[in-house]
């Protein structure tokens, strides 16, 4: 229980509760103590024991901790469980009903000054603002979060950071998200704060980050640490999201049969939790699995199913980074005025500061859709703005490749110098992927 209210407030509490129910001082105070004593009390001229608090609620029939501290009874209780439905109506996709509940919970937890409660309510206010893709106010409410549990132990601040990470992570700021989720694990693990469920949220989210800038040594390494903390993870919606995750990496070194075992797990933890925005997100990556597989009619399925959902949920960002690998899917089809289009539709969502990698992507592949038509100088325009948002960004993994595109480009049309700086800035992101811009790897939990 919280700190009890000062002894003038309670005074005035016990009076107006004594006056509503039409007794007297005489008749409140017997058996054990003096018409005198409440008379003190209701003039807040004596700090009451939790003895006289106790007998005193008992007298007036109200709960001991609404007589101390102002709350109604079992408040506290009821406002975990109003929490509990709108995380439900958030995991189902409905973000902006979910945000609204969050609100109206958190102003009550913050009149009534319940700690752990505004927390959870601020987490959730944070997770409906990346699903919406309002970013700046999604690390706002992380930050606000991480705040009210300063005092808390660590592991119960991970969610709070994890949030942050993520925000940074889908504005392109991948250095410091891979900061915040690195430094966070290695407090954890070097502390011997070994909770499961805090270190498979930390590096199934890291995955992500660490793909983007081709630390792919680095995303194996989480992924397989992830795997071996599944067990131990009593949460189906953590166990899920990490399938999701993994499945990433199984995926970068080849191994598309188990990362489609790895997508189909979690689709069905998903589908048995109703988690609707995770749910498209697995068609999101089974699209981009069955791309990279050459299955690419089941890669538009897939992916249409995936944008089909997200966009029911309203949730902009997510979409719009599926349409960039939708639009990538199309042009393979021969499709590519169809991608171009879809492409252009989408590029008012993205920007350098929101999903700055897909933005780039979605530049590099309308810069080849231009190239393939002889628009050399659109396309080049294209490669140099993909460019800038990769340099930006950090991520290595894509700009070697990019870096080609434009070289080749810059020699066809007899720009020689140009085109050699650019393959050797390529060169310089491809000599050894994911170190030159991480430090060592976070300590490992004793698995």
């Amino acid at each position: 229980m919280a700190e009890r209210d000062e002894p003038g407030v309670i005074g005035r509490r016990v009076q107006k509760l004594r006056v509503d129910r039409g007794l007297t001082q005489r008749q409140l105070a017997e058996p054990t103590y003096t018409p005198a004593y409440v008379s003190t009390l209701e003039a807040g001229r004596v700090r009451p024991s939790d003895d006289a608090l106790r007998h005193i609620a008992g007298r007036l029939g109200v709960d001991f901790e609404e007589l101390a501290t102002g709350r109604p009874a079992h408040l506290g209780t009821d406002l975990r469980l109003r929490l509990t439905e709108a995380q439900r109506a958030l995991a189902t996709g409905a973000a902006e009903d979910a945000a609204r509940q969050y609100a109206a919970l958190l102003a009550e937890a913050e009149r009534h000054a319940l700690v752990e409660e505004q927390a959870t309510a601020l987490l959730g206010l944070g997770e409906c603002g990346i699903d919406t893709g309002d970013l700046t106010t999604a690390r706002a409410h992380f930050e606000r979060a991480e705040a009210r549990l300063a005092d808390a132990p660590l592991t119960a601040r991970v969610p709070a950071l994890r949030g942050r990470a993520v925000t940074h992570y889908l504005a392109g700021e991948l250095r410091y998200a891979v900061y915040l989720l690195e430094s966070t694990l290695d407090e954890l693990n070097r502390g011997g704060l070994h909770d499961p469920d805090a270190l498979l949220l930390l590096y199934a989210s890291a995955i992500g980050p660490y793909m983007d800038m081709g630390a792919h040594a680095r995303a194996a390494q989480a992924a397989e640490l992830a795997l071996a903390l599944a067990p131990q993870v009593g949460d189906p919606a953590l166990v899920a999201r990490m399938h999701r995750s993994v499945a990433r990496t199984l995926l970068a070194e080849g191994r598309i049969a188990e990362a489609d075992a790895s997508l189909a797990k979690a689709s069905e933890l998903y589908r048995q939790l109703q988690l609707r925005t995770e749910l498209a997100n697995c068609h999101w990556m089974r699209g981009y699995v069955c791309a990279q597989n050459g299955e690419l009619d089941r890669a538009e399925d897939e992916l249409r199913q995936a944008q089909s959902m997200l966009d029911a949920q309203r949730a902009t960002l997510y979409s719009s980074q599926v349409a960039v690998e939708l639009a990538d899917v199309l042009h393979r089809r021969g499709r590519s005025d169809e991608a171009a289009a879809l492409l252009h539709r989408v590029l008012g969502d993205l920007s350098s500061e929101r999903g700055a990698v897909h933005s780039a992507a979605a530049h590099r592949l309308l810069g080849i859709i231009a190239e393939d038509a002889r628009d050399t100088d659109a396309a080049e325009e294209h490669y140099v703005r993909a460019l800038s948002l990769l340099e930006r960004a950090g991520a290595a993994g894509d700009l070697a490749d990019l870096c080609r595109l434009l070289g080749d480009l810059l020699r066809r049309t007899g720009r020689t110098e140009a085109a050699l700086d650019a393959y050797r800035t390529g060169l310089g992101h491809r000599t050894a992927p994911g170190t030159t811009t991480l430090g060592p790897a976070p300590a490992q939990p004793p698995l």
